[in-house]
This record gives C-alpha cells, structure tokens and sequence, in this order.
C-alpha cells in the first residue's frame, strides 16, 4: 500500500497575511481606496475560498511607495502602474549592472 501524500509538501505554519481592514489601518488608507488600487494591478493579493483579500506583509512597503509617488509627483493612481514599472526596471537593471561590475573585480560605486 503506498502512502497518497508521499511526496507532498506541507508548510510547516500558515504564512503571515493581512486581513483588509488590518493592512487599511496600518497604511492609513481606506479599505476602499485600497479596493481600487487592487483592481488597478498595483498591490498584490491572494483571495481565499470567500474572496476576502489578503495583503502580504511586503505590500504595507508598496503601498509606502504608492503614497509618495502620487502625493510628491501628483501623479494620478491610474498612471502610478506605468510609473512604478519603470523603477522596478530601473532597480533591476542597477542590480545586473553592480553584478556585471562585481564579477570583474570592479567595484559598483
């Protein structure tokens, strides 16, 4: 007889997430902002079998990053998405270039 959960993998605890009404009140944002930035593609979710919205711990950090670029660029939250892709790009690009210059014996600064 074989075992029928050999070979699967269980976490060992349940991952840390932020309920909606939580991650609102500890960004200081309305739930129902957050609900739009959400349909927007700018915060990162998972849905349990209810469809509530769960917020990993990292995106109090994005939502940091939403809230200073729309209120010292006074950029729309529509256009934040466009915005906050190209720095993403930039960050990434940065990385690689510190690599490439690492691998040569070149310091990155």
């Amino acid at each position: 007889m074989t075992d029928p959960t050999a070979g699967t993998n269980w976490p060992l605890a349940r991952p840390y997430r932020l309920s909606l009404d939580s991650y609102a009140r500890i960004t200081g944002v309305h739930p129902e902002l957050v609900r739009r930035l959400v349909t927007l593609g700018l915060l990162e979710i998972t849905r349990d079998a209810e469809g509530n919205l769960w917020f990993a711990p990292s995106q109090v950090r994005e939502m940091a990053t939403i809230q200073r670029l729309h209120l010292r660029l006074n950029l729309s939250y529509a256009s934040l998405g466009l915005v906050m892709d190209l720095l993403d790009r930039i960050a990434d690009l940065e990385r690689s270039q510190r690599r490439s210059r690492s691998d040569r014996g070149f310091p990155w600064t």
